[in-house]
């Protein structure tokens, strides 16, 4: 088995008598996208800044890059690249001054700084306002801005905290697409969001953080099937077929006014082909289909108990008509 990009063995930081971190245990493959979910002061920001080197853990076997933490941090240091939710960018500045401050960072020749700083701003739209002071830039502008300049060093591991907080929908969507890109050319992303959305668009896995401890990890559609409350909604337009598909399907709700009624389900295909095949045999048909599953509010509520959601853009449901 590959190494993990990533790999933390019981993670432990506390504050004084405050648990942060209570025994995490993470590993994140190469070329994939993580997202670290949970409530707001669960601890995000702080594994965040103790895997990036920027504090030490008090107890934990950790690699980032394959390379140990504790023993050798100024490897891990070359090996990633971190944008944190407050952009880094120097506003007094051009945007091509901050490229090119983050070159002599990473000690790149003038020649190989001026062309990565091009490449760079070339790829991420920023050619026209290269020459502009920083503070002029848009807040989507300062982001792209922010992961070119952490893209100097070629970071193949990427730690993204919060990295949309406060952008607009457009300049969010065009982030993911950026994010996504990274990703189909290697990189791998520990990402921290507060928006539930941006982890299911984004996340090859998940995990929950809770008091400390990880709640649950896996893929979207795992942790959404752990949270019952699933169900088919079938509608009629015709009052007899509605009547006498209650009649049959006497497990299911029924709403007389909206004629319809809804059968519990996990929405797996098996379920589904069993639906329809029965009311083919019994010569009903109903109008309107639509699969309803748990999404990742009802996975954060559940695994949380917080009263709070991040936020959210309410996902549309898969109808079948």
């Amino acid at each position: 088995m590959t190494t993990p990009a990533i790999a933390a063995n019981g993670l432990r930081k506390s504050y004084g008598d405050k648990v942060v971190l209570d025994g995490v245990d993470l590993a994140v493959p190469e070329g994939t996208v993580f997202s670290l979910l949970g409530p707001n002061g669960a601890g995000k920001t702080t594994a965040v800044k103790i895997l990036s080197t920027l504090i030490t853990a008090d107890a934990g076997d950790l690699h980032v890059g394959g390379h140990d933490l504790a023993a050798d941090p100024q490897a891990v240091r070359a090996a990633i690249g971190v944008t944190g939710q407050f952009s880094a960018v120097d506003g007094l500045i051009t945007g091509e001054e901050n490229m090119l401050l983050m070159a002599d960072l990473h000690h790149l020749s003038r020649g190989e700084g001026r062309r990565t700083t091009a490449e760079l701003l070339e790829r991420f739209d920023l050619v026209e306002a290269a020459k502009r002071p920083a503070s002029t830039y848009s807040g989507g502008m300062k982001r792209r801005l922010d992961i070119a300049m952490t893209l100097v060093g070629n970071p193949r591991i990427i730690f993204l905290d919060e990295p949309t907080t406060g952008l607009d929908p457009r300049s969010r969507h065009n982030m993911w697409g950026i994010i996504r890109e990274l990703v189909t050319g290697g990189v791998t992303v520990f990402l921290t969001t507060q928006y539930l959305e941006e982890a299911d668009e984004l996340a090859d896995r998940i995990a929950v953080l809770n008091d400390g401890k990880i709640a649950a990890e896996g893929t979207a559609e795992e942790l959404k099937r752990l949270i019952p409350g699933g169900h088919v909604r079938l509608r009629f337009t015709d009052p007899s077929a509605y009547q006498s598909a209650a009649v049959a399907l006497r497990e299911a709700g029924r709403d007389d006014e909206a004629l319809a009624l809804q059968i519990p389900s996990g929405g797996s295909q098996r379920e589904l082909r069993a639906i329809l095949d029965w009311l083919d045999s019994a010569g009903i048909e109903a109008d309107e289909l639509t699969v309803h599953t748990p999404d990742l509010d009802d996975v954060f509520f559940a695994l949380t108990g917080t009263g709070t959601v991040p936020n959210q853009t309410t996902q549309p449901k898969e109808t079948v008509r």
